[in-house]
């Protein structure tokens, strides 16, 4: 009887064995969150947060695997955007990345604790989102998208592109800090290229369309969008508003040229991905946020769209073909 005992508690314990095992493994499954400014069907974002996943997975994390990832999207709205960080916050993630001054912003607002990793943020000192790129302090650390001097390099592109321009009209964010950045570095170099600037709030699509027709009416104009969560929500409205009106347009990000626009000179947004799951890696081994300096980008791009330019009347100068790493026919 006694071995009989011992076989049936030994059977049951090798039939419990699956599920001990399961509960470890579970215990093992870690936690991440995106908050990202932009809607859920955006085509870029989609394919960013693919080669996150890729580059995670090249690590040795995989996706409901060892580790579980929970997105939230606010689509430009500062409102959905604090509520999905709560939401992010609430479910106790080892660590979130956020994209843009935007996301960031709000969930710093939300949380002191949980290690955020941010990518495509310009200015993150000036924005207030760290203390400083090399000891960030708290608990966020990322890769900076460009500090705001950059933006000078788009009014310069304009000119250069459109040597006839002498008004420009500045698509931007003025609630965040990254917009006023941004506005600010434009707005000090416009003297000195002979172009008067209007600003266009980047917050609603009947404001924006209404605006930029607005400015079009008088000639030698063109249009510069600066980077921000809201203008990469209503960035197809721009680029057709922009074609109508026959005004050549600088954009930030090489997408916003992919998909008609003129001319952009930007970070790599895909880079940046890839380089997060780094940081996201290093983070779940137990590393801190504080300890990890911001990083900028490593890829710049200028990228020229031929087909829009010819649209717009425009030769593109040989010296800027040269400078381009790519250019859409």
């Amino acid at each position: 009887m006694r071995r009989r005992n011992f076989i049936i508690l030994l059977g049951g314990a090798v039939a419990a064995w699956p599920f001990t095992v399961r509960a470890q493994q579970g215990d093992r499954i870690r936690r991440i969150g995106v908050h990202t400014g932009t809607s859920v069907d955006d085509p870029d974002n989609k394919a960013r947060l693919a080669a996150f996943e890729q580059a995670l997975q090249q690590l040795g994390w995989t996706v409901d695997g060892n580790v579980r990832i929970d997105y939230r999207f606010a689509g430009g709205d500062a409102t959905t955007s604090r509520k999905q960080a709560e939401i992010l916050v609430a479910l106790a993630p080892d660590v979130i990345v956020s994209t843009g001054g935007f996301s960031t912003g709000a969930l710093l607002r939300v949380t002191y604790t949980v290690p955020v990793v941010f990518v495509i943020v310009p200015g993150p000192v000036g924005s207030g989102i760290v203390k400083s790129l090399s000891q960030p302090g708290g608990n966020a650390t990322g890769f900076l998208a460009f500090e705001y001097s950059l933006s000078a390099k788009w009014l310069e592109l304009l000119k250069e592109i459109a040597p006839g321009t002498t008004r420009a009209a500045v698509v931007w964010d003025p609630a965040i800090p990254a917009g006023i950045g941004q506005f600010a570095v434009i707005q000090a170099m416009a003297p000195s290229v002979g172009i008067e600037l209007s600003p266009v709030n980047a917050r609603d699509a009947d404001e924006i369309e209404r605006d930029i027709a607005a400015f079009a009416r008088s000639g030698n104009g063109g249009l510069i969008v600066t980077a921000s969560a809201l203008a990469r929500v209503h960035i197809n409205l721009i680029i057709t508003l922009a074609a109508r009106h026959k005004l050549p347009a600088v954009y930030w990000d090489r997408p916003s040229v992919a998909s008609g626009g003129l001319i952009s000179y930007g970070s790599d947004g895909i880079d940046q991905f890839h380089r997060a799951a780094g940081y996201v890696d290093r983070i779940l081994r137990g590393e801190r946020p504080a300890d990890l300096p911001v990083q900028a980008s490593t890829k710049y791009e200028l990228v020229i769209n031929l087909k829009t330019a010819k649209a717009l009347g425009l030769t593109v100068p040989p010296t800027l073909l040269a400078r381009a790493v790519e250019v859409i026919e």
